[in-house]
């Protein structure tokens, strides 16, 4: 197994539980937004690892406290606390809304989490019968089979039997949806600020506003899941200081550690307060390693500088791609905000989002997918403007030789 020619995409197909299909590229090392596989061939990184790599690759803050605390203390029970993770919830609770926070190892934990603290406390507030959860069609919150199910994608959660009950889903942007199903009977509305997986689809104001005000006049607890669009990544710190809105229970994850699996569920201490002793848990949750890289990518994503930075290269994108779409005609809109942008691909390409991510990366550039019709880039929050520029050359490439096919 030592000779490398060994380790490629046929040993996936070996080893591996076929719930993936990778690409044959297989990268093995990166450096701010470029990465280089097993042949040495050059990458310009727009994916980002699915919006986690908010700092790049091997970036040197994340880096120096990775080798740092590895050499102090990998790893304690929840017998015991430490310091990385102690630092790191006084970061995040000094600067968002909250007072208390959990951690855990990922998105669909902190959601988890998240769900599970929204039943108790209505059990405890307000009893047994307080138990309905709205969420929205197309929304993503994770694959355990509480979050695939609130998630309202049926092709993520059918196929696996009985589905965790009293789970209902309204339409995205449609406040009249919402209204039609919340009742005193409702303990949670869950929602991405920003619709990620299910077409990079940013609220209205009068939405989000009027999700908000349904939730205080039900007394339901209002979830905001910025697994995606948390640490940066629209602009603003977290998403919902951009919205004028507050949740009362906030999910974060993937760029939160940069790279490194973390996640934690943020709230005040009044709600906290029903996670008593022994109620939830996680083994991991709390590492000293996730959370020290976390303090890391935290502490230098929450600087103006780079917060501004992300506004400005945003437009670059959006300037890029329709100036792309002007010569070949193939989005019909360019959506999203901050370094979360969706290129929807118009009815003459309907479908075929793949083909493009696929035409990319023969070009030398990663990107991603929303659904079949939606290219998506969610690259680091620093990436040089250089690469950006020479990044939307060769996906203009990668387009061309679509269009000219």
């Amino acid at each position: 197994m030592s000779n490398q020619n060994t380790v490629n995409r046929e040993l996936f197909d070996e080893v591996m539980v076929p719930n993936y299909s990778p690409s044959a590229v297989i990268p093995v090392r990166g450096l701010g937004s470029r990465v280089w596989d097993q042949e040495g061939r050059e990458y310009i990184d727009f994916a980002g690892g699915i919006a986690v790599n908010c700092l790049g690759h091997c970036h040197p803050a994340l880096v120096g406290a990775l080798k740092e605390q590895a050499d102090k203390i990998w790893h304690l029970s929840n017998v015991m606390t430490n310091e990385p993770a102690l630092r790191l919830a006084k970061n995040i609770t000094d600067n968002t809304f909250a007072d208390k926070v959990y951690f855990a190892n990922s998105g669909a934990e902190s959601n988890e989490a998240a769900l599970k603290l929204a039943r108790r406390w209505a059990l405890d507030v307000h009893g047994a019968d307080k138990t309905q959860i709205i969420a929205f069609k197309q929304g993503f919150h994770g694959r355990t089979f509480f979050t695939v199910t609130v998630g309202g994608q049926a092709a993520y959660s059918d196929g696996f039997g009985p589905k965790p009950g009293d789970v209902y889903h309204a339409e995205y942007n449609n406040l009249e949806s919402v209204k039609a199903l919340i009742s005193d009977k409702t303990c949670a509305v869950v929602m991405e600020p920003l619709q990620g997986e299910g077409g990079i689809v940013s609220p209205t104001d009068e939405f989000v506003k009027g999700v908000r005000e349904l939730c205080n006049e039900h007394n339901a607890l209002l979830v905001f899941d910025e697994v995606q669009t948390g640490v940066g990544r629209t602009g603003d710190l977290y998403a919902y200081m951009g919205l004028g809105v507050t949740p009362d229970i906030l999910t974060t994850a993937k760029a939160l550690g940069g790279g490194f699996p973390i996640g934690a569920m943020i709230t005040t201490t009044e709600i906290a307060k029903h996670l008593k002793i022994g109620t939830h848990g996680s083994t991991y949750g709390g590492n000293p390693l996730a959370c020290a890289v976390s303090e890391a990518a935290f502490n230098t994503v929450n600087d103006p500088q780079v917060l501004n930075g992300v506004k400005a290269k945003a437009k670059l994108y959006v300037d890029g791609l329709n100036a792309i779409n002007e010569k070949h005609n193939i989005f019909s809109e360019i959506r999203g905000k901050g370094l979360l942008v969706g290129a929807v691909l118009n009815e003459k390409y309907q479908g075929r989002a793949k083909d493009f991510l696929n035409a990319a990366m023969s070009e030398g550039l990663m990107t991603l997918v929303a659904g079949a019709s939606i290219v998506r880039f969610a690259p680091s929050l620093v990436i040089p403007n250089e690469d950006i520029t020479e990044g939307l050359a060769r996906f203009e490439k990668a387009v061309a030789n679509i269009v000219n096919a």
